[in-house]
């Protein structure tokens, strides 16, 4: 069960919001293609991404050596608009939009089968 002082723990780091934030607009990552997008190394974005895989935030996936994460579908609905509401205010936050454009602008993205 998903404790709301841990979800909103969760939402107050920048790199998880960031994460939660490509992963909301996209629907499922590879790691590689976070660390492009938020320009950070895969230790950290793995590290960061730990804790909301374990609070059943997150849901992952192996294919192969790489890990797709994608939002869990499971998640209560007040979870759910809360972090549609903490997305729409990134939308003017030019972190979060620099973040989008270098996903759109990396080449080679994976498609299940990642780098």
């Amino acid at each position: 069960m998903l404790l709301p002082e841990n979800y909103f723990k969760a939402l107050s780091d920048e790199t998880r919001l960031r994460c939660l934030t490509l992963l909301y607009k996209e629907g499922e990552l590879c790691v590689c293609e976070l660390t492009a997008a938020l320009e950070l190394s895969q230790p950290k974005i793995s590290r960061h991404l730990a804790p909301l895989r374990h609070n059943g935030i997150l849901q992952d996936s192996r294919i192969g050596q790489w890990v797709y994460y994608k939002i869990n579908p499971l998640l209560p609905d007040w979870a759910f608009h809360v972090l549609a509401a903490a997305v729409e205010a990134t939308i003017n936050n030019p972190v979060y939009q620099q973040d989008l454009v270098r996903l759109k602008a990396m080449s080679e993205r994976p498609q299940k089968n990642c780098c």
